[in-house]
């Protein structure tokens, strides 16, 4: 069971909006990760272009102390958030249905690299292994050992209510322990607790990933977004990527809704056509096998 206290919303499609976009097959679940500090009226604006297509959507933003507090410090407190995010799939029964992640800024990626790390872990409990993910749409991130767009994000999460001392205290025990331990000490610490952004270049999941950024960010550095598609097409992952140039942090879909929409919806419907096509020769292959033989399916299942 998901923790209680997780702040998560679920909205389900209603039947005809699922019916007439997925005809029968089962409509994806798309889970959001919201930037550092989101509220979900923001992230809820992201979600309904996926609820207009029938799916299932997850929203969810990670707490403030664990993107800013426990990931500098090296504490991964957010393993534990991405297994309990993936229970609750189990808990509304959709963990049958394919899943495409939509993750935001540094806050969302954090999360959801535990996510993948755990879907790909040795140790991951063995019925996470059935679950399908479709792809990934990122926004926004990653970025990495970038101490002033951190210190953006953080004065931005923060707001322009928060006590003039306390913001001075504040921006300077991070901006301190973020250059000690994620620059000047990560070639030491990195053998602990290495950032996300390391994490996901050398390990990156298999299925495919498109990635919205700007050259106007001044948060996430277009250069580290563009690196790290370089690195999943080297690693042979499916990659799309689109700059848009002129959009602030996390303001893409503001500034440019009709052609971000068509871009996610897009990618959705390649994903799911994927899909189609690999359930279509799976059954081929069980088809040709002799009857009463084992499947190469349940061959590969049984031999992990």
């Amino acid at each position: 069971m998901a923790d209680d206290e997780m702040d998560y919303n679920i909205v389900f499609p209603d039947a005809v909006t699922s019916e007439r976009h997925w005809q029968g097959t089962k409509e994806p679940v798309v889970v959001l990760l919201g930037w550092a500090g989101c509220k979900d009226k923001h992230i809820s604006k992201y979600s309904s272009i996926y609820n207009e297509q029938g799916c299932v959507t997850v929203r969810y933003t990670a707490q403030l102390k664990a993107v800013f507090i426990s990931e500098s410090f090296g504490f991964k407190e957010l393993s534990g958030t991405a297994l309990k995010l993936l229970e609750v799939l189990y808990d509304y029964e959709v963990e049958s249905s394919p899943i495409l992640f939509h993750v935001f800024s540094n806050g969302g990626f954090m999360l959801y690299r535990y996510v993948v790390e755990l879907l790909h872990s040795h140790r991951r409990p063995p019925r996470f292994r059935s679950l399908r993910v479709l792809g990934a749409v990122v926004d926004s991130a990653p970025g990495s050992a970038n101490v002033r767009g951190a210190l953006r994000a953080l004065d931005a999460t923060l707001g322009p209510r928060i006590n003039p001392a306390l913001w001075c205290v504040l921006m300077a025990l991070f901006a301190t322990a973020v250059f000690l331990l994620r620059v000047v000490l990560y070639p030491v610490t990195k053998y602990v607790h290495r950032n996300h952004y390391d994490a996901m270049r050398d390990g990156p999941p298999p299925w495919p990933q498109l990635y919205l950024y700007s050259r106007a960010d001044r948060v996430i550095r277009h250069t580290d977004v563009e690196d790290m598609v370089g690195a999943m097409r080297r690693h042979g992952v499916p990659v799309q990527s689109v700059d848009f140039g002129t959009s602030a942090h996390v303001c893409h879909f503001r500034d440019f809704p009709v052609e971000y929409a068509r871009r996610c919806r897009d990618f959705l419907a390649s994903c799911m056509a994927g899909v189609a096509e690999a359930e279509e020769e799976e059954e081929e292959e069980e088809e040709e096998q002799p009857e009463g033989g084992p499947s190469r399916r349940h061959h590969a299942q049984t031999t992990q």
